[in-house]
C-alpha cells in the first residue's frame, strides 16, 4: 500500500491504495466529471501534493506543490504511463529525482494574504483549542473538516470571532503539532488493532464501522444501509464513543443483528469479542446481548490520515 490519499473529482477518497489501484485511477480519468486526481501524503501536510488533470483525447497536465504556492510547478505529459511512474515515485517518498527528465514551469498564483491574528479572550481560546485537540486525538478528522470546526465552533448568532483564513491557519498549526507528536509512537497502536479487527469482521459478514455517525440514534437508523446483502449483523461506535476513548474511558461498541433476534445478536457479540481478542485488544462483556461491549484498557493513539 502507498502512504497516500487520492481525491477524485466524483468524490470518493482512496486511502492507502496499492500501486495498481493508483494506476487504474490515472487510466480512468478523462471523461466529464472525472478529469482529475489529487494525491496527498499520509498524514496530509499543508501545501504538499501532486495532481493530474486530463481530458480524453488530450495531454495530461501534471502539477506538484512542495510546501507553498510559490513552489507549485506544472508540466505537460503525453500519456498515462509517465503520469503513473511520476506519481508512484512521489508516493513512495522518492522526493529527490522523482520529477527529473521533464521541464517544469512555475504556476503563478495571486499573493496570499496572511491571516490576521486571532482576537479571542482567554476563555474562548481555551475552549476552541481544547475542542480541536479532542477531535485531533480522535484521529478521524481531515484538515478541511478541522478548518470548518475552527471557524464555526464559537459562532453564536451574529458573533463569528474566527474568519475562514484564521480558522485554516489555526487548524493547520494544531494539525502539524499532532503530526509531530505521533512520530513518537512506535509500532501498531490500539486503534490500528481495532481497524484490523473491524476489517476481519466486515469480510466475515458483520458490518463494522468506525466513528460512525454522531450518536446512537443516528447510528441505529443508518447502519442497515451500510451492510451488504449477506450481512448477518453489525458493530460500530459513534463520535461520542470516540471522544470517550480519547479521554481514557475505554471504547464502547454497539452491535446487533439484522434479523432482530437475541440469539443472533449474542452470536454477533461473541464474534466481535473473538476478533478483538485475536487483534490483541482486551474487552469487557458479560455475554448479554442487551449490553454493549467495552474495549478497555486501551491507549487511543490513532494516526492522522487527512
Amino acid at each position: 500500500m502507498l502512504a497516500i490519499t487520492v481525491l477524485t473529482e466524483p468524490g470518493p477518497r482512496h486511502v492507502r491504495p496499492s500501486a495498481g489501484e493508483l494506476a487504474a485511477l490515472v487510466h480512468r480519468i478523462g471523461r466529464e466529471g472525472d478529469r482529475f486526481l489529487v494525491v496527498q501524503t499520509v498524514p496530509d501536510l499543508p501545501d504538499v501534493f501532486v495532481q493530474v488533470w486530463h481530458r480524453t483525447g488530450g495531454d495530461y497536465t501534471l502539477e506538484h506543490r512542495a510546501g507553498s504556492p510559490e513552489r507549485h510547478f506544472g508540466t505537460s505529459v503525453d500519456g498515462p504511463e509517465a503520469v503513473i511512474a511520476a506519481m508512484t515515485a512521489w508516493a513512495d517518498g522518492r522526493r529527490d529525482g522523482w520529477d527529473a527528465g521533464r521541464v517544469w514551469e512555475r504556476v503563478e498564483f495571486p499573493p496570499a494574504q496572511p491571516a490576521p491574528p486571532l482576537e479571542l479572550d482567554e476563555e474562548e481560546r481555551v475552549l476552541l483549542e481544547n475542542r480541536i485537540r479532542e477531535v485531533l486525538a480522535g484521529g478521524y478528522t481531515t484538515r478541511a473538516r478541522l478548518t470548518e470546526l475552527a471557524e464555526d465552533y464559537l459562532v453564536s448568532g451574529d458573533h463569528r470571532p474566527v474568519s475562514r483564513a484564521q480558522a485554516e491557519a489555526l487548524a493547520d498549526r494544531m494539525w502539524l503539532e499532532r503530526v509531530e507528536e505521533q512520530t513518537g509512537w512506535a509500532g501498531e497502536t490500539d486503534p490500528e488493532r481495532l481497524s484490523r479487527a473491524f476489517a476481519e469482521l466486515d469480510a466475515a459478514g458483520i458490518t463494522a464501522r468506525e466513528n460512525f455517525t454522531c450518536c446512537r440514534s443516528c447510528g441505529e437508523a443508518e447502519i442497515g444501509a451500510e451492510g451488504g446483502p449477506d450481512a448477518r449483523g453489525f458493530v460500530y461506535f459513534h463520535d461520542q464513543c470516540t471522544d470517550s476513548a480519547t479521554a481514557g474511558h475505554g471504547l464502547t461498541l454497539l452491535y446487533g443483528s439484522f434479523d432482530g433476534t437475541s440469539a443472533t445478536t449474542a452470536a454477533v457479540g461473541r464474534e466481535v469479542v473473538a476478533a478483538l481478542t485475536r487483534a490483541g485488544l482486551p474487552t469487557r462483556w458479560d455475554g448479554d446481548p442487551g449490553q454493549s461491549i467495552t474495549v478497555t484498557p486501551l491507549t487511543w493513539h490513532r494516526r492522522l490520515v487527512g
